[in-house]
């Protein structure tokens, strides 16, 4: 059985997609500190223990472990340097999951950031995550998928990065199959009126894309129809106005995405419970991953650490350069 640990962990999209894949599997330790998510996640995973912020656990408490799944938080690395050393990544939430791979030495393990991960600071911040995870000792890839690209109508964009302590594996980021999409597919047949935007509302977003346009900034609120190929990405801050993604409605102002809908958008089951007001919903999954995609990733893992277990079991011995 593979074992797993979920950090950052959110309401458990990474690890949702993984079990997905690898079908038994079992969670050794989760971390989350967001309260309102930590609810959302025990509700579907079993009522497991949460374990919350991860800067205050340390290494040598967390459970083996043969994958790390982590869609950690991307904060500005103050003095990133391929030559600074490990100093360089103290004080941003990169360095828990550095520590832990360094104590812990799992087998493989997934992280998953926002696109923009990869040109901050000129693509400097990315090269020093990359060297790092090389320098404990992983085989490192990396790169950038689309859900609409894996059949969810959401043009969402995330950077993935993977690694593998056995340099002997092989590893390819899945092949997007490309299937047609249609927003339809997530919507919900009856919606309740609280979810169509006010008078007001609407009034501002169409004022704001206007003037938007006079000054060349882009047209503000995305309105779509179950015709549409996909939608805009949904953000945390969905909860706000709901701006980004607003559906049509005949004879009436557009309306928001319903927080089951929010969900299909990111590829959760209909299973899934949300358990949450609508607000917190929004952020959740906002915050989330896009789970098919998550799934893909995974199930090619699977199959590479497969096929080197088949053709060469024995494992090979790594060193650490930790200078």
């Amino acid at each position: 059985m593979m074992r797993i640990i979920d950090l950052f962990a959110g309401i458990g999209g990474i690890r949702l997609g993984f079990e997905q894949a690898f079908g038994n599997i079992k969670c050794v330790f989760t971390s989350e500190i967001d309260k309102h998510a930590v609810q959302t996640y025990r509700r579907n995973f079993n009522n497991e223990i949460v374990s919350g912020d991860i800067t205050q656990v340390s290494e040598n408490d967390i459970p083996d472990h043969d994958i790390l799944l982590a869609g950690f938080p991307c904060q500005p690395f103050s003095q990133a340097g391929l030559k600074k050393g490990f100093s360089d990544t103290r004080g941003t939430l990169f360095f828990d999951i550095e520590r832990i791979l360094i104590r812990k030495r799992p087998r493989a393990f997934l992280l998953e950031n926002v696109k923009q991960l990869k040109g901050h600071d000129k693509g400097r911040t990315l090269a020093v995550i990359l060297e790092h995870l090389k320098a404990v000792g992983y085989k490192v890839y990396y790169d950038v998928l689309r859900a609409r690209d894996f059949g969810i109508p959401q043009n969402r964009e995330r950077i993935y990065i993977v690694g593998f302590l056995d340099h002997q594996i092989d590893f390819t980021f899945p092949k997007p199959p490309k299937v047609k999409t249609k927003v339809g597919t997530i919507l919900e047949s009856v919606v309740a009126d609280k979810y169509t935007i006010s008078d007001k509302l609407w009034a501002g977003h169409q004022r704001r894309r206007e003037n938007n346009k006079l000054n060349g900034k882009g047209f503000g609120y995305g309105l779509f129809n179950e015709l549409s190929e996909y939608t805009n990405t949904i953000s945390a801050r969905y909860y706000k106005d709901g701006s980004e993604i607003l559906i049509e409605q005949q004879g009436k102002n557009p309306r928001k995405l319903t927080p089951r809908e929010a969900a299909r958008l990111q590829g959760f089951p209909n299973d899934f419970e949300i358990p949450v007001s609508d607000a917190q919903a929004y952020r959740q999954f906002g915050n989330s991953v896009c789970v098919p995609v998550v799934k893909a990733i995974a199930a090619q893992m699977k199959l590479a650490m497969e096929y080197r277990k088949v053709v060469n079991p024995e494992p090979i011995q790594l060193s650490m350069n930790l200078v």
